[in-house]
């Protein structure tokens, strides 16, 4: 995919790999729309990027509304979506739960992908475009150090599996990246745990390199995952078992609109 024209908006670009795609988006030729609640941070990505910051706060629908219209407003289109805003999540189930602080990060990680396709797919209708969600190999493994983190980002992968095919009849991709643990502040708690221990960080160039490299892959419904010394690709989820008949017999489903 070229980016010479084309405007995208990046969500949670204040910081780490949100930073990192603006810069390469940017790069590449594309105008580049900064959201993030970090508005000093937010402001000065985009003034480096020649972009447009907004101020958005993901979990309120009405902010990813008043981003895409702001790219249309200031550009006059909407190609490439990347909803990067996220939080760890950094409690269990325990004493140590919170009602509200679950809301607060289930309405960034989960609600803010949600309300930001919604807000953006007339836009990337009229475009062909697509959408890149930041999710986490958290997604698509058990992860016992942050249950709940895990699973928001595993509802993430989820969605963007079962919106492939449906946004994909309109012309839309959609896709998820999964990194395992990248040098950003979400890891900022236990890094020095995870260097004793012998697991690799990514660099967040690394990252970047994987959200660029599934913008051009004419792929949608993918959740590509993101390790240390190994390509990016696809995950090949496993098929899970399907229903028998009371016969036995496997059930094949059967539109009767493909009659002959």
């Amino acid at each position: 995919m070229e980016f010479s024209g084309k405007v995208a908006l990046v969500t949670g670009g204040a910081n780490g790999i949100g930073v990192g795609v603006a810069r390469k988006l940017a790069s590449s030729g594309a105008a580049v729309v900064v959201a993030d609640v970090d508005e000093a941070g937010g402001a000065a990505v985009a003034t480096e990027v020649g972009g447009l910051f907004v101020a958005c706060d993901v979990r309120d629908p009405s902010a990813s509304t008043a981003a895409v219209a702001a790219c249309v407003s200031s550009f006059g289109r909407l190609d490439v979506v990347v909803l990067n805003a996220g939080v760890a999540t950094g409690f269990g189930l325990g004493d140590d739960f919170d009602v509200e602080r679950y809301r607060s990060v289930m309405g960034v990680n989960l609600d803010g992908v949600v309300f930001g396709i919604h807000a953006a797919l007339p836009e990337l209708v009229k475009s062909g475009g697509q959408v890149v969600v930041t999710a986490s190999m958290a997604g698509l493994m058990a992860m016992p150090l942050d249950p709940l983190y895990g699973a928001n980002k595993a509802a993430v992968v989820a969605l963007v599996r079962a919106l492939g095919p449906v946004l994909g009849a309109d012309g839309v991709a959609v896709n998820a990246v999964c990194p395992g643990f990248a040098d950003t502040a979400i890891i900022a708690g236990f890094k020095a745990f995870l260097e004793t221990a012998g697991m690799p960080v990514l660099s967040v160039d690394d990252v970047v390199e994987a959200y660029l490299a599934v913008l051009r892959s004419g792929e949608t419904g993918q959740c590509w995952y993101v390790q240390a010394g190994r390509p990016s690709e696809p995950f090949r989820f496993p098929t899970p078992p399907g229903p028998r008949a009371a016969d036995g017999g496997r059930v094949i489903l059967h539109d009767p609109s493909q009659e002959g």
